[in-house]
C-alpha cells in the first residue's frame, strides 16, 4: 500500500493526513474484496524497514494503528472477518500487541474474509526465523534432517495457515516486492499500479484482478 507521502505531499499536508487517508483505503478495499468473494486478503502494513523512517512519523503511524484497531475491530467481527497479524511482535509497544491478541481471539471462529495484515514484518526475518525453528527442532532430534523440505519450510513461516498469494498488487507505481513474502510468492502474479495508495478504490483492484484473469499461469509448465 505505497504512495501516502507522496499523496500527502502532493497537496502541501503532513505525511500523517497521507496515512490517515491511506486509511480510508484500506477500509474501501476490504469491503470490495468482500463483495467480489475473494476469500484472502494480506495488506502490507508496516514493514521491518519503516522502523528507520523518523520517530514522529513512527509515532503518528503507530498512532493511527491503536486508532484502528480500537475502532475497526468490532465492525469486522460483525461482518464475520477473521482478522491474523504477521510479523514481528517484539518490536511493537505492549498495548499494541495486547489488543491485537484480543482481535485475533475475537474474530477467530469468524468464516468470512481472511484479514491478515503485516505489522513489523519483513520476509528476509520471517523466513529467518522459520530456519531457526527447524534448526531447533532437527537439534532435539524431533524433525529429520532429511524430513527438511519446501513443505517443512512453508509450515514454519508466519503464514502457515495461509494459502501462498495468487494475486500481488502494488499501488504507486513502484515496482519491487520490498521484502513482502518473498518465498509465498514464488509463482504470485504481480500487478503493478500507478494509483497511489489514498486514492487506490474498487475500480483499481477490479483492475488488477481482470489483468491476473488475461495471464496464463504455467507454474513451470510449458504453454498451452
Amino acid at each position: 500500500m505505497d504512495g501516502n507521502g507522496r499523496w500527502a505531499k502532493a497537496r502541501g499536508l503532513p505525511r500523517i493526513a497521507g496515512h490517515r487517508r491511506g486509511a480510508e483505503a484500506v477500509r474501501r478495499t476490504i469491503v470490495a474484496v468482500a463483495e467480489i468473494g475473494i476469500r484472502y486478503l494480506t495488506l502490507y502494513g508496516f514493514s521491518s524497514e519503516n522502523w528507520k523512517r523518523p520517530a514522529e512519523e513512527v509515532d503518528d503511524l503507530m498512532g493511527l494503528l491503536r486508532h484502528y484497531l480500537r475502532g475497526e475491530i468490532a465492525e469486522l467481527h460483525r461482518n464475520g472477518v477473521r482478522l491474523r497479524v504477521i510479523g514481528d511482535r517484539a518490536r511493537l509497544a505492549p498495548d499494541i500487541v495486547a489488543m491485537i491478541e484480543n482481535a485475533e481471539a475475537m474474530t477467530r471462529v469468524n468464516d468470512g474474509l481472511n484479514l491478515t495484515i503485516a505489522l513489523s514484518y519483513g520476509s528476509r526475518a520471517e523466513i529467518a526465523a522459520a530456519a531457526q525453528s527447524i534448526a531447533r527442532q532437527v537439534a532435539a532430534g524431533t524433525l529429520e534432517a532429511e524430513a527438511v523440505n519446501e513443505a517443512a519450510i512453508a509450515r514454519a513461516l508466519w503464514t502457515a495457515d495461509i494459502p501462498d498469494p495468487d494475486l500481488i498488487v502494488r499501488s504507486s507505481g513502484e515496482k519491487r516486492l520490498s521484502n513482502f513474502l518473498l518465498w509465498q510468492s514464488a509463482y504470485s502474479e504481480l500487478v503493478f499500479v500507478d494509483t497511489l495508495w489514498p486514492d487506490f478504490g474498487k475500480d483499481d483492484l477490479l483492475s488488477a484482478i481482470g489483468e491476473f484473469q488475461r495471464r496464463e499461469r504455467r507454474y513451470g509448465a510449458a504453454g498451452g
